[in-house]
């Protein structure tokens, strides 16, 4: 692996695609961003995980969803909430979750400001399921 920095400008990183986060019509989501920083580009195989960042619009939505593999999180812009379970936390910057395997989770920008947050995932994991 070559060793490389990503710059950012403004919560966007330079030369990583924009994407939308999951396809039309596979979930239930609303006004969410994703770039995959590290973990799927050409000569990161050695890393076992992969670090994206999700940038959700004011009042957008992750899907509700569950699977078994862990998300670590971590929030760097915005102020929002997270279901996790049956409860429903506040979270603001730099605010660290844990999600844990077959948790039923969403993520939301309630707060009237954009929710931004790096996800750390296995590179080898299972499908979500609805929630």
């Amino acid at each position: 692996m070559t060793s490389k920095i990503l710059k950012n400008e403004e919560f966007r990183w330079v030369g990583v695609p924009l994407r939308e986060y999951k396809a039309e019509g596979e979930a239930t989501f609303c006004g969410v961003l994703r770039q995959t920083l590290l973990g799927n580009g050409e000569g990161e195989e050695a890393l076992a995980f992969v670090t994206r960042y999700f940038e959700i619009a004011p009042q957008g939505f992750s899907t509700l969803e569950h699977h078994g593999h862990p998300h670590a999180v971590l929030v760097l812009r915005g102020r929002g909430s997270v279901r996790l379970g049956e409860e429903i936390y506040e979270i603001a910057p730099f605010d660290a979750v844990y999600v844990a395997p077959h948790e039923v989770h969403q993520f939301r920008a309630d707060r009237g400001e954009a929710l931004g947050f790096l996800c750390i995932v296995d590179r080898e994991r299972d499908r979500p399921l609805a929630g």
